[in-house]
């Protein structure tokens, strides 16, 4: 077991991310837990089954759950749903929730944790890239609401979250392309020497090269591109600031997602935040956005806008990020150097 990072303010650990060889790894560091409930993605029983046999053995499985993983789940009826569960298994203030999925999933079960009884302990075990690299760091929770993204959410730190590589092996390749735009995402705020490094490590991958064969390598860059967001948000967890870089393309994203729902179109979080990338990247450099086209392409990404640009502005209008008229866009210098600017939704689209 190996700490990989740990988030950080005024000088007390709020949380950690830790690495480990297997899921069921994660009963090792939870000695300090007397009890612990756990939720997981129905769609990876496999996974939760070794964690729950190694939590039985302890002594310290109180209960366990799967959880429908989708968009279309992630409202405030599910994490209810969660909160009964809790309550008619005895669930004290002492217990610890452990969610074991994707963002989806340690999206509502870190709100359910935050919510129930003014607040118990949760912890992680994300099973897909995107949540290893980004969504299961940071503490933001929510759901979605009015089919618009995590609308009603809190900030609330889990006490740690568990890394573990050999999950991707199972992941769905489309799954693992969405994690991919996310680890670029994050080496395009902040480099490190990594962001080449992960093209061509995504781009092996996505030209067939297994992830088993590949692992030494992922892990790096995981632990890497969590370590920059761990170090982000313990500058500033409440995002009064620094932490609106993390928001790269995504304001486009939310709204490309919230457009391809009303449409009935499949694009996932991940294609969407691409898209985003992109966008945001033209909104200053023309030139840079063509390479970035170019390197996501390369690591199987989508790049180009599925809908007519005017149709995003409902939805973009209504982005939680959005202040006095204005919407906080994260724009792109160079790799390794990006900044904020306040724009009207009408500029933004205009100056595309």
């Amino acid at each position: 077991m190996q700490t990989v990072t740990e988030i950080t303010v005024e000088g007390k650990v709020l949380s950690r991310v830790v690495s480990g060889p297997d899921a069921a790894g994660v009963a090792g560091i939870l000695d300090g837990y007397r009890k612990v409930w756990m939720v997981y993605d129905a769609n990876v029983t496999a996974h939760a089954a070794g964690i729950e046999e190694a939590l039985s053995r302890s002594g310290r499985l109180a209960a366990s759950v799967p959880l429908a993983a989708s968009e279309e789940a992630k409202t405030i009826e599910t994490v209810l749903a969660m909160e009964d569960w809790l309550l008619a298994t005895g669930a004290d203030r002492d217990a610890l929730l452990l969610a074991v999925g994707g963002g989806i999933t340690t999206d509502m079960a870190g709100f359910a944790a935050s919510v129930y009884k003014r607040g118990i302990r949760f912890a992680f075990v994300p099973t897909t890239l995107l949540a290893q690299v980004d969504a299961a760091i940071g503490g933001k929770t929510g759901v979605n609401f009015r089919s618009l993204k995590n609308m009603l959410g809190v900030i609330r730190q889990p006490d740690f979250t568990y890394i573990c590589p050999a999950v991707l092996e199972t992941l769905p390749a489309r799954d693992f392309r969405s994690g991919a735009a996310e680890m670029l995402k994050t080496f395009i705020i902040e480099d490190g020497g990594n962001y080449e490094k992960a093209v061509r490590l995504l781009a092996d991958i996505a030209s067939g090269a297994s992830i088993a064969s590949r692992t030494e390598e992922l892990q790096q860059l995981i632990g890497a591109a969590a370590a920059v967001k761990a170090g982000v948000v313990s500058r500033d967890q409440f995002e009064n600031g620094e932490r609106r870089k993390l928001n790269l393309g995504h304001t486009f994203a939310h709204a490309i997602e919230w457009k391809a729902r009303a449409a009935g179109s499949d694009i996932t979080h991940g294609e969407a935040v691409a898209i985003g990338i992109i966008l945001a990247a033209r909104l200053t450099d023309k030139a840079l956005a063509d390479r970035l086209r170019e390197d996501f392409s390369r690591a199987g990404l989508p790049t180009d806008l599925p809908f007519p640009l005017d149709s995003l502005a409902e939805a973009m209008l209504k982005d939680k990020k959005a202040e006095g008229g204005k919407v906080h866009f994260v724009l792109i210098r160079s790799i390794g150097d990006v900044y904020t600017e306040d724009l009207t939704v009408a500029e933004a689209i205009a100056r595309l």
